[in-house]
């Protein structure tokens, strides 16, 4: 089964499917302690990387969405990326049989508010193709994430423990009205 990664334009990134050109990008941002900082704490390895990297181009095959890498038009590279993926995190049947939301950002675009637009404009796709609930899992103290998904309409279902790591897990049942 073969799906397309579609391309979503915003007024100042794309989301695009990642290519192999990304690649070497994409192993130096989740190298960056200001990126890994509530992601687990240390850098990804190059392996590791791969093996994610990988498993993005498989989500979409799989489940007709993934994650896409988000590009800033002025720089015309990627800068992070942002979408939807099932984590099979065994942190219970409530958030793993769920989607899962996530979004990283490259620190020199941090605060522009790139990553709002970028995820937004994920959600918005996921609202009018895929639909339903959706979750996310967050660090307590990444303020910027949480604040964003309380934009986006997740609420907090509870906070647990995953991977040695404090953790929040929030639930988004509906787009939010705004």
């Amino acid at each position: 089964m073969s799906r397309h990664v579609p391309t979503i334009n915003t007024a100042r990134t794309t989301l695009r499917a990642m290519r192999h050109s990304d690649f070497d990008r994409y192993v130096e941002i989740w190298s960056m302690p200001e990126v890994v900082r509530f992601t687990g704490g240390a850098p990804r390895s190059r392996d590791l990387c791969w093996q994610k990297f990988l498993s993005n181009a498989g989500h979409w095959q799989m489940t007709g969405f993934g994650q896409w890498a988000v590009e800033d038009h002025d720089g015309k590279r990627m800068i992070g990326q942002t979408g939807f993926f099932y984590g099979a995190r065994g942190v219970g049947e409530d958030f793993d049989a769920v989607p899962e939301a996530g979004w990283v950002l490259s620190p020199e675009v941090h605060g522009k508010g790139l990553g709002r637009e970028a995820t937004r404009a994920a959600h918005d796709w996921f609202d009018r193709v895929i639909t339903g609930p959706l979750v996310c899992m967050i660090e307590p103290a990444h303020a910027v994430s949480l604040h964003l998904a309380e934009a986006l309409g997740y609420v907090p279902m509870r906070d647990t423990v995953y991977e040695g790591a404090e953790v929040r897990l929030l639930l988004r049942k509906s787009p939010p009205q705004i």
